[in-house]
């Protein structure tokens, strides 16, 4: 969000529900989607299991390698690897998509640590033997320097000396050591080495600093001792969290509540409930709703409640049973877009199956704009539920059959997610299975 200082909420039966955090990583795409066994087999490119290109980027990976007519044979066999590199399931990392876009991976140029989790006896230095085996062989538009030239082919021929004078400098330019938490090429497939388990701590302790059952603590963006706390029933609050050890409680500030709070899972039927002053009773709704900051202060990040009466819609949509609503709302943050997770609406086993439903938001994580707004016309023209755009990006771009809103699919009720903290574009759901909860 841009301009006013603004809070967003999330109703789920007019029910608040802020953000949480985590961090992991796993396997993922340069473009950003998940690995995946192709239904053929690979036939130029030497990757099986989970991939990241399927038979026809295989193919297009093949031609491009024929059309740089590598002469020397060394040479060709690892600008070959190198191309491959592209269908390992850690691509993202290996091309480091988070930072500059690149042509070609990061190449091992040391034995990788022993402390990394790609860590295998007898590492080889990959970035070395590139350019021991191409320095002087000509490549056509070489992916080498497309990427320092930052161009497009134009059928130009070039050697690695032509452009860097020794290995050093190459090297400075495409090598980087597997750290850690990241991952460089050497020439293969990434293995991850077998580590051990590590012990856990033999202890806790823990310092009570006040009482109520909370499903959310965010800390302040003004990145003082104070938070924002969120309850089941649809309550938030802002609360001043007591120095460590200092003995002293919360201190919470008045909550801010919505017109109703209300779903099965905290022993509400919504359509049992009386007339709000003459108007509809709560029905069974999922609502997104901007409320600005309330105060007269010039430094919005002072203010201490809000005004529920000043509202912008964002979203509004029907659901048909009383739980699995989900509701959680994050802003990504690379795109700033946001991302809305939505629940397959209740009832055991999903029976109208909404979650693999491309036509259905229900079961779904939906990603929206909320800062470049259509006209009216257009959201009528358009079928949208509410007032937002859709990011030209999603997924329908690709797969015509989806709703545009939809990022991703398959849920029962992803009620917590949370985008990597050091790794954005890692993102994570905690998912609601059936097994122990026949709901």
């Amino acid at each position: 969000m841009s301009g006013v200082f603004s809070i967003i909420v999330v109703f789920v039966f007019c029910n608040l529900l802020l953000l949480t955090d985590f961090s992991s990583s796993h396997p993922l795409c340069t473009n950003m989607r998940s690995p995946f066994t192709p239904k053929a087999p690979l036939t130029f490119c030497q990757y099986n299991g989970s991939v990241c290109c399927n038979s026809t980027e295989d193919m297009q990976l093949q031609n491009l390698f024929k059309t740089m007519d590598v002469s020397d044979l060394g040479c060709a066999s690892l600008v070959k690897l190198i191309l491959c590199s592209r269908c390992d399931q850690f691509s993202a990392e290996l091309y480091r998509i988070e930072s500059v876009p690149r042509k070609v991976p990061i190449l091992c140029n040391s034995t990788v640590s022993p402390n990394s989790r790609q860590y295998q006896p007898g590492g080889v230095d990959f970035c070395s033997k590139v350019w021991d085996e191409c320095q002087n062989v000509s490549l056509l538009n070489s992916p080498f320097s497309m990427q320092v030239r930052g161009g497009t082919p134009s059928n130009s021929t070039s050697k690695l000396s032509d452009i860097w004078q020794s290995k050093n400098d190459f090297c400075n330019t495409f090598g980087g050591s597997s750290e850690s938490e990241l991952f460089c090429f050497d020439g293969g497939p990434v293995l991850l080495n077998n580590s051990e388990i590590p012990t856990p701590p033999s202890g806790m302790c823990l310092e009570k600093i006040g009482n109520g059952s909370y499903l959310n603590m965010v800390a302040h963006p003004d990145g003082s001792n104070r938070v924002f706390l969120s309850d089941q029933p649809g309550k938030v609050w802002m609360a001043t969290v007591p120095e460590e050890g200092s003995g002293e409680m919360l201190v919470k500030w008045p909550e801010c509540s919505g017109r109703c709070s209300c779903n099965s899972d905290v022993g509400c039927d919504p359509s049992k409930l009386g007339s709000d002053n003459g108007a509809q009773p709560c029905q069974y709704h999922s609502i997104i709703a901007e409320f600005t900051a309330n105060g007269t202060t010039s430094q919005p990040s002072s203010v201490t409640s809000v005004k529920p009466l000043e509202v912008r819609r964002i979203f509004t949509m029907g659901l048909p049973f009383t739980s699995h609503h989900a509701g959680q709302i994050l802003f990504g943050p690379k795109d700033g877009f946001l991302y809305f997770m939505m629940g397959d609406g209740g009832s055991k086993g999903d029976p109208y199956n909404f979650s693999q439903n491309k036509k259905s938001l229900l079961g779904k994580i939906m990603r929206l704009d909320i800062d470049n707004l259509p006209s009216a016309m257009t959201i009528t023209d358009l079928g949208l539920w509410g007032n937002y755009s859709v990011p030209g990006d999603n997924p329908f771009s690709e797969d015509k059959e989806l709703q545009p809103e939809i990022w991703a699919l398959g849920f029962r009720n992803p009620w917590r997610c949370s985008f990597d903290l050091e790794r954005p574009s890692y993102f994570l759901c905690a998912d609601v299975g059936q097994v122990r909860d026949s709901n």
